[in-house]
């Protein structure tokens, strides 16, 4: 299977933390241990230089050596693995950023959303898709996200380049105008869903969505994540996908077992992600896990100020004890020092 037929039969895609120092340079050899943290895990590929791994890196110099890490930890694990490399800016920006992850080795982009009207961002995604497929995101307003209509998504996903999109507003209304555009594009059967609902994982992932278009119906699901989420607990995650695929093919015994962890796993994400605070440590909070298994330094953001807010840690703590069946520190724990070699 190449890396865009897995990526169109779905899979784990954790995005990709950045490993920093105490002094906020980069930690090659902890960046690298991550990404052979992923593929050690199973996960079906990594999405770099994306929200997870802090925008500001597309402007410090900092992109193409993490792009570059990334790629070398990928080639390592010797299968197949769906690269998505994050780009954005302008038109000339996000084709530039396109043409460089093309150059490295990357399978496909997601493309930020932009300012500008639909037509300019249509018209720069279909500029950035004659380099590399696209995967369109729709990413949440707390964290730099714009609302984006059903017409909108229903123009982006007629575009033949498209591959993919990661639904991610953290809206279920939402959620469904994409779902809605994508049934009313004429592609729906070429572009794969991906679940980026950090707080509604489980449901999404096994949600039938019979939906109107104008030659019929149409049934869209969920194929996979492509989540900040799985970017900690990367094995459980690729553990959880195998168990809802069971699931969705009529085996009782697992939906009965997902529906239960559904709470469990949205109550989880809402420490690690810092909901109570409106998402300001969602990125430590995945760093902090991190690091607390012995992959990160520390949970050091770009920005000083980026940190666990007040009362997060205890909520880490408590969740962490409450559901020790979703982490994976004792996969961690036995391979580490490998991956940091």
């Amino acid at each position: 299977m190449t890396p865009l037929e897995l990526f169109a039969a779905g899979t784990v895609i954790p995005a990709h933390p950045l490993a920093l120092t105490a002094d906020r340079t980069l930690d090659e050899r902890r960046q690298k241990a991550v990404g052979r943290y992923y593929a050690a895990a199973g996960a079906g590929g990594m999405a770099v230089g994306v929200h997870t791994t802090q925008f500001p890196i597309h402007d410090n110099g900092m992109l193409k050596p993490v792009l570059e890490i990334a790629m070398e930890a990928a080639r390592e694990a010797k299968r197949p693995l769906a690269m998505v490399a994050g780009v954005q800016g302008d038109v000339t920006q996000a084709v530039r950023e396109a043409a460089q992850a093309r150059d490295l080795g990357y399978n496909l982009v997601l493309l930020r959303p932009a300012p500008g009207t639909d037509d300019e961002m249509i018209a720069r995604a279909k500029a950035v898709s004659e380099v590399l497929p696209v995967v369109g995101f729709y990413l949440q307003s707390a964290v730099g996200g714009r609302v984006l209509s059903r017409d909108f998504w229903r123009r982006f996903a007629a575009l033949d380049g498209v591959a993919g999109i990661k639904v991610a507003p953290f809206d279920r209304y939402r959620t469904l105008d994409v779902l809605n555009g994508v049934a009313q594009s004429g592609r729906a059967d070429k572009v794969a869903m991906y679940t980026g609902n950090d707080n509604n994982i489980i449901g999404d992932l096994l949600s039938p969505y019979v939906l109107q278009s104008g030659s019929g119906t149409v049934e869209l699901r969920f194929v996979g994540g492509l989540l900040g989420q799985f970017a900690a607990w990367t094995k459980r995650a690729v553990e959880l996908l195998a168990l809802v695929k069971r699931a969705t093919a009529g085996d009782n015994a697992a939906l009965r077992e997902l529906m239960v962890l559904d709470g469990q796993l949205t109550d989880a994400n809402a420490a690690l992600f810092d909901v109570a605070n409106n998402f300001h440590g969602c990125i430590a909070g995945i760093n902090e896990i991190l690091a607390r298994q012995g992959l990160l330094g520390g949970r050091w953001c770009l920005d000083p100020h980026e940190d666990l807010s007040p009362g997060q840690a205890a909520e880490i703590d408590r969740v962490c004890a409450a559901y020790p069946h979703l982490t994976d520190d004792a996969f961690v724990a036995e391979h580490r020092d490998r991956w940091l070699r």
